[in-house]
C-alpha cells in the first residue's frame, strides 16, 4: 500500500540528514537515487534504470565521437534525472538532459527533468512549464511536487486538457486493430473496460506505480503474440483475494492488489494479438492516466462508435455534454444549496457535521446516463463538498480528523439507466476512477493515504430501455433526490420505429404526442414517477398510520433541446406536464450545447428544472449570446416557454385571438417545375409559345422573396380551355403535371391530377396584401415582411395576411412582435418557422389603442418603408442583416418600436424577455375573457381549395 503523505514527510527529512555534504557524482550517484525513491515508498527498479544508452542530438554525438549518450536516470514516460558532482552547473545538466529527447521514443518521452548536485535539487515540470528549485534540507518542505511518484496526483484535472482527446484517440485505434481481427461484441467492450481501469490505476497508486506498463513491456513478448493469454491471467488474479492466490504465483503478478467489484469476474475469450496492438497499448501506457477528466469517458464512446457512421449516433441519441453544461445543470439542481448550507455552518462543527450526513443520504439517478458524465461530474462536485466541510471542521479546530470514517460519500447514492451495454460498463468504471481521484486528494490534504480497494460500494447502472421500464426497479422513488440527465436528442422526423414505439408507450394515446421529440418521453416519465401510482397514494392515505412517499423532495432536471419550448410540442407536452403538478424551478434559456467527443455537434439546447412543488424562489438564466456565460435573473413563475409569466399554453388556434386579419400560406403548386420558370427560360419559352406571355405572373417563394430572386409562374387557372389548345407547348406542360400527379404516392394529390392547371391549395388575394416568410434567419433582428401587389404570386413558404394595413404592417414588423416569434415560434434547425395556428393566432395585439396610437404606428411604418425605399438595389436579406443594416432603417424601426410600445401602454422594454413576460399576462387575460377556440373542422376528403 502506497505510504500516506505524512510518511513520506518523515522519510525525506531522514534522507536529507543522512545525503549532506555527500560531492562525488561517479561514487555515490545511484545510491542517492535509489534512496530517494525509496523515501516515497516506490522500489527504484520497478520504475527506472541507470545508465540508460541512447542516440543524443547530432551536435553532442558528433562530439562525442558518434557513440551516444547515457541517461543518469530514466523512467520511460515520466522522468529523466542527471546527476552532477557538488557545485557543479546544473543548468548544464538540464540542458544534457533535454538533448536525451531526440534519441526517444514518442511515447518514452518524460514530463519531468530533476537535476541535482546532492546539494540542490530542481524540478522542471514540462507539461505546466514550470522549475522549483531548492536545497536538499528542504526536500521534506516541498515533497508535494514529487507527488507523481507515489501517485498522489498534484495537478488540476480538466475537460481541456489535450490528454482527453489523446487517451480517445488511441483506445479507439486500439478498438479498431482487436475488431478489425475478428474481436468484437461484447467481449471487446469488456477487454477496453478493463483496459481503462488497467491504466488509471498505475497512474494513480491504486496499482504500484509503473506496474501495468513494467508487466506489459517485461512479461509480454514483443510480437504480442502471448499478450492475450497474459492480460487474461492478469485479470484472474484481480479477482482474487490475496490470501487464495497461488503461493508461487509469479512475483510481478502477485504485486498487483485485489480489485473485486465484479469488474474481472467474467472469463472473456482470449484475444489473438500481435505486436501493432502490443505497441498501441504500450502508447496508451505512456499517456498519465490521472491526469485524465471523467468527460473523456463519453468521448471515448464516440469515438469507438465513429466506425458504425452517424446513422447510429444519431439513432443512440449519442451526445455528449461538455462538463461546463453538466455544472449548468447540477449547480442549481443541488450543488448551489448546499453550498449555501455549507457558508452558513462554516463556524460549527456540529452543523458541519451535520451537513456531511445529509451529503451522505443523497440518492441520484440518471434514467439516460450514457458513459455516466452527469452521475461522475456530480459525483466529484459532491465529494469537493465533502473535502471543503471537513477542511472547514479542521479550521474549527477539529486537528484530529478521521478522514476513514468521515469520508462517507460513497458511488452507491448513485443510480442509471442506460440503453447499451459498453457505455454502462463505462458509466460504472468510470465512478469507481473519480472516487479514487478524490480519495487521493483527501490523502494529499489530510496527509493519510486513505483508498477503497477492494471495491466494495458500486454505482447501481442498470442496461435496459428507460421508456419501457419501470424507474423503481432501479431505485425507489421514496428514496431518490435528484433525477437529472441528457436524454436523446432525436427530432420527431428522426425517430426510428422502435423509438416511436417508445413514445406511444409513454403518451399512450394522448393526442398530438407524433410531434414531439424523443427527448420529452423523459420529462412525462419522470413527472409520473415522482408523482407515483394514484392508486397506491390512495391505499396509502386509507391506511392508519400509512405515510405517503415525502415525494416534495425530489427535483428533476435534463438538458433537452430548445424544440420542447418553442412552438407546437409545448402545447402537447407541457399541457400534460402542468395536469400532473410540474413546476419550473430553473431553466437555462437557449444555448449552443458543446461536447468532449470529436467532431462537435451545434445544437440549440435548455435546461430545465423541475419538480411536483413548488418553490419561493426561482431563477431563469439568460444568454445575450448563446455561445457566451449566462446571467441568472430571479422570477416570480416560469412557464413553459421558460418566460417570467403565469403558466399559460398555446393551443392551436384556428382563427386569430385578437379583431385582426388571417393570416393563410400561400399557394402550393405539386406541380414537379413545370410551371416555374426563370427569366431567361421564360423568355425562351415565350418565343417557343408567343400566347403564353400574357399568363405569366412574377412568383415568390420564401427564397426569392427574401433574397429579391426573380422567379416566374404559368399560372393557367384562368386560362379559358379553348385558349390552352392553342398552345402545344403549354399543354406539354400540362400534361406532364397530370401524370406527375397521378403516379404520386400521395392519395391528395392523385385526386387533383384531372384539374393539373390548378394549385392543389390555392390562395390568391383580392388585393394588396402583407406577405412573411414561413422561415427565416434567427440572425435578423426582424423578420422581413413586405406589401405585395395581387398580380403577385406566392408559394406556400410564404404567410400572407389580406386585407392587411399600415397598422398591420407595423405591429408585426416591430420587437413586441419579434419577442413574441423567438419565444412560440418552432424552429427549423436555429431558423424561425412561423406557424399560423400558435404563433399569429395567439399573439395579443394592443388592446384597444387610440385612433392618435393606431396613427403613430402607421407614420413610422411608413418611415421604414420610406428607409428601404432609400436602398432600390438591396434584397431584404441585405436590408435586415444584422450587421450590414442600414443606419436609417434601424433608426425608423427603433421609431416604430417606440410606437407600437406606446400603443401597449409601456414606454420601454430593458429585453426580450421583459416583452415577452408582458405579452404573455396579456394573453392570460385576453383568453380568461374569451371562450377557447375553436377545433379546426375535420375535411371529409382532400381537396383543392380555390379563391
Amino acid at each position: 500500500m502506497p505510504l500516506s503523505l505524512n510518511e513520506i514527510k518523515d522519510r525525506a527529512l531522514a534522507f536529507s540528514r543522512e545525503w549532506t555534504g555527500e560531492r562525488s557524482e561517479k561514487a555515490e550517484a545511484q545510491t542517492f537515487w535509489n534512496e530517494f525513491f525509496n523515501v516515497f515508498g516506490v522500489t527504484r527498479r520497478r520504475l527506472a534504470s541507470f545508465e540508460e544508452p541512447v542516440r543524443m542530438a547530432r551536435t553532442r554525438f558528433e562530439a562525442k565521437g558518434g557513440k551516444g549518450g547515457f541517461i543518469d536516470l530514466f523512467w520511460r514516460g515520466m522522468l529523466i534525472a542527471e546527476h552532477k558532482s557538488l557545485g557543479r552547473d546544473l543548468d548544464s545538466a538540464y540542458e544534457q538532459a533535454l538533448e536525451y529527447f531526440e534519441g526517444l521514443a514518442e511515447r518514452d518521452l518524460p514530463r519531468y527533468v530533476i537535476v541535482s548536485d546532492f546539494a540542490r535539487i530542481r524540478l522542471y515540470d514540462l507539461d505546466a512549464g514550470s522549475e522549483d528549485e531548492f536545497p536538499l534540507k528542504d526536500l521534506y518542505r516541498n515533497i508535494r511536487l514529487f507527488g507523481f511518484i507515489a501517485g498522489y496526483t498534484t495537478q488540476r484535472i480538466t475537460a481541456q486538457d489535450p490528454v482527453n482527446i489523446k487517451a480517445a484517440e488511441r483506445m479507439g485505434r486500439l478498438h479498431d486493430r482487436l475488431r478489425s481481427a475478428g474481436y468484437r461484441g461484447h467481449a471487446l467492450e469488456v477487454l477496453l473496460v478493463r483496459l481503462l481501469f488497467c491504466l488509471f490505476a498505475e497512474d494513480t497508486s491504486l496499482f504500484e506505480r509503473g506496474s501495468f506498463r513494467d508487466f506489459l513491456e517485461n512479461s509480454t513478448r514483443e510480437d504480442g503474440s502471448d499478450l492475450g493469454p497474459r492480460l487474461m491471467h492478469l485479470f484472474q488474479v484481480l479477482n482474487t483475494p490475496e490470501s487464495s492466490r497461488q503461493t508461487n504465483l509469479d512475483e510481478g503478478l502477485a504485486a498487483f492488489p485485489y480489485v473485486n467489484g465484479k469488474l474481472f469476474e467474467e472469463a472473456l475469450p482470449i484475444p489473438a494479438c500481435d505486436a501493432a496492438m502490443r505497441g498501441l497499448l504500450l502508447d496508451c501506457c505512456a499517456l498519465d492516466w490521472g491526469k485524465i477528466s471523467p468527460a473523456i469517458f463519453g468521448a471515448l464512446f464516440q469515438c469507438v462508435m465513429d466506425e458504425e457512421g452517424s446513422s447510429r449516433r444519431r439513432n443512440l441519441g449519442a451526445h455528449y455534454t461538455s462538463e461546463e453544461n453538466i455544472l449548468k445543470l447540477i449547480n442549481p439542481l443541488f450543488l448551489d444549496g448546499l453550498r449555501a448550507e455549507f457558508e452558513s455552518a462554516k463556524r460549527s462543527t456540529s452543523r458541519l457535521f451535520e451537513l456531511l450526513k445529509k451529503i451522505e443520504r443523497l440518492k441520484f439517478l440518471d434514467p439516460a446516463c450514457g458513459c455516466g458524465n452527469f452521475l461522475v461530474i456530480a459525483y466529484r462536485e459532491l465529494r469537493e463538498l465533502e473535502l471543503e466541510i471537513l477542511r472547514a471542521a479542521r479550521a474549527t479546530g477539529q486537528r484530529h480528523l478521521d478522514i476513514f470514517q468521515l469520508v462517507q460519500a460513497s458511488v452507491s447514492q448513485f443510480h442509471g439507466i442506460e440503453i447499451e451495454e459498453f457505455p454502462a460498463q463505462i458509466a460504472q468504471v468510470a465512478l469507481w476512477l473519480t472516487d479514487h481521484q478524490m480519495n487521493m486528494k483527501v490523502s494529499e490534504e489530510f496527509g493519510q493515504y486513505f483508498r477503497r480497494l477492494p471495491l466494495i460500494d458500486s454505482a447501481k447502472i442498470v442496461c435496459g430501455n428507460a421508456l419501457r421500464m419501470d424507474w423503481n426497479e432501479v431505485i425507489s422513488a421514496e428514496q431518490v433526490d435528484y433525477i437529472l440527465g441528457n436524454p436523446p436528442f432525436v427530432g420527431s422526423k428522426f425517430q426510428n420505429a422502435s423509438q416511436r414505439a417508445d413514445m406511444e408507450h409513454v403518451f399512450n394515446g394522448i393526442k398530438g404526442a407524433g410531434v414531439l421529440d424523443y427527448v420529452s418521453a423523459w420529462y412525462l416519465k419522470a413527472a409520473k414517477y415522482i408523482r407515483g401510482d394514484e392508486k397506491i397514494d390512495k391505499a396509502l392515505e386509507a391506511m392508519p398510520g400509512a405515510q405517503k412517499p415525502p415525494r416534495e423532495r425530489v427535483m428533476a432536471a435534463f438538458v433537452s433541446t430548445n424544440s420542447i419550448t418553442q412552438g407546437e410540442q409545448v402545447g402537447v407536452l407541457w399541457t400534460e406536464l402542468l395536469r400532473r403538478g410540474v413546476k419550473i424551478h430553473f431553466a437555462h434559456r437557449t444555448f449552443q450545447w458543446s461536447n468532449e467527443a470529436r467532431g462537435k455537434a451545434a445544437v440549440h439546447c435548455v435546461i430545465i428544472g423541475f419538480a411536483l412543488h413548488d418553490t419561493a424562489r426561482k431563477v431563469i438564466y439568460d444568454y445575450e449570446d448563446i455561445r457566451g456565460d449566462a446571467h441568472a435573473v430571479v422570477a416570480d413563475n416560469i412557464n413553459p416557454y421558460i418566460a417570467n409569466a403565469p403558466d399559460v399554453v398555446l393551443q392551436r388556434r384556428n382563427l386569430p385571438l385578437c379583431d385582426v386579419p388571417i393570416m393563410r400560406s400561400g399557394n402550393k403548386p405539386i406541380d414537379d417545375g413545370n410551371f416555374l420558370f426563370t427569366p431567361e427560360e421564360k423568355a425562351d419559352f415565350i418565343k417557343r409559345e408567343p400566347m403564353s406571355a400574357q399568363w405569366f405572373k412574377l412568383w415568390l417563394g420564401g427564397e426569392e422573396f427574401i433574397n429579391n430572386i426573380e422567379r416566374w409562374y404559368l399560372w393557367l387557372g384562368d386560362c379559358p380551355p379553348q385558349d390552352l389548345k392553342k398552345m402545344p407547348e403549354v399543354m406539354k406542360r400540362v400534361e406532364a403535371v397530370a401524370s406527375f400527379r397521378r403516379n404520386s404516392v400521395s392519395a391528395p394529390t392523385r385526386m387533383i391530377a384531372d384539374m393539373p392547371t390548378r394549385f392543389h391549395t390555392e390562395c390568391i388575394p383580392n388585393g394588396r396584401y402583407l406577405a412573411l416568410p414561413e422561415v427565416s434567419s434567427e440572425r435578423r433582428p426582424y423578420i422581413p415582411i413586405a406589401f405585395l401587389d395581387k398580380s403577385v404570386l406566392c408559394g406556400n413558404k410564404l404567410r400572407i395576411v389580406e386585407p392587411a394595413t399600415m397598422y398591420h404592417f407595423g405591429v408585426l414588423h416591430s420587437l413586441m412582435h419579434m419577442a413574441w416569434v423567438r419565444y412560440t415560434s418552432g424552429r427549423l434547425k436555429s431558423d424561425y418557422q412561423y406557424s399560423i395556428i400558435i404563433v399569429y393566432n395567439n399573439f395579443p395585439w394592443p388592446d384597444a389603442p387610440t385612433e392618435k396610437q393606431k396613427a403613430a404606428i402607421e407614420a413610422a411604418a411608413q418611415a421604414v418603408l420610406d428607409a428601404r425605399s432609400a436602398h432600390p438595389e438591396a434584397s431584404l436579406a441585405d436590408l435586415y442583416d444584422p450587421i450590414a443594416m442600414p443606419p436609417d432603417l434601424r433608426r425608423a424601426h427603433q421609431a416604430l418600436d417606440r410606437a407600437v410600445d406606446a400603443a401597449y401602454g409601456k414606454k420601454a422594454f430593458s429585453s426580450d424577455a421583459e416583452r415577452v413576460a408582458f405579452l404573455f399576462e396579456l394573453y392570460h387575460r385576453y383568453t380568461s375573457l374569451f371562450p377557447a377556440p375553436a377545433k379546426p373542422r375535420k375535411r371529409k376528403k382532400p381537396a383543392p381549395s380555390f379563391a
